[in-house]
């Protein structure tokens, strides 16, 4: 008989090298990951975009390309290679999308293809936003947007937020810039 007690498979978490462990985030040092719910919002949004290629490939197989040999094939294409965006690219784009926010800036952390390493400091806000689009209520996320001074990336946006902890960031932000008034 064996010493040790047999493992839960529902509560045991194996330490994995972050390269094939693909639910946990990929961030830097510090920073917080968004809402695991915002991977379906992303697969709802990639879903939907890719819907009309999907349909007109359908119409193209059953239309113009009715007599050819491979019929279907287009159609067929488009299915394979959306299904595996709408697989792949939500969960990376999740893994890789975190923030923190320090006494003087913001920092935003995003990039699977492209990294995107935003630091706002908070004396060059101008206002704040928390935004929740229809997907954002059914998938129980919220986006903060914060807009800066200047021209180029003047807006910076923060989606996948837990709706209350947007607005929590949204009232820090608001209660820096007043002390910077002051």
């Amino acid at each position: 008989m064996s010493d040790t007690a047999p493992i839960d498979p529902d509560t045991f978490d194996p330490p994995l090298p972050e390269s094939i462990a693909p639910t946990r985030p990929i961030l830097p040092e510090g920073m917080n990951p968004v809402l695991p719910a915002y991977r379906w919002l992303i697969r709802t949004r990639i879903a939907i975009t890719w819907l009309p290629f999907l349909i007109g490939a359908l119409v193209l197989d059953n239309t113009v390309l009715e007599d050819f040999a491979y019929r279907g094939a287009l159609s067929g294409i488009i299915a394979v290679l959306s299904l595996a965006i709408i697989i792949i690219a939500p969960q990376r784009i999740w893994r890789r999308l975190g923030y923190a926010l320090a006494p003087r800036q913001l920092r935003i952390v995003r990039g699977w293809l492209f990294h995107w390493d935003t630091i706002v400091p908070l004396v060059r806000v101008q206002h704040i936003d928390v935004a929740r689009g229809p997907l954002d209520k059914v998938f129980g996320t919220a986006s903060l947007i914060v807009h800066t001074a200047g021209t180029h990336n003047s807006v910076v946006s923060l989606p996948g937020l837990e709706p209350e902890r947007a607005v929590e960031l949204r009232d820090a932000i608001r209660a820096e810039i007043k002390t910077d008034w002051q």
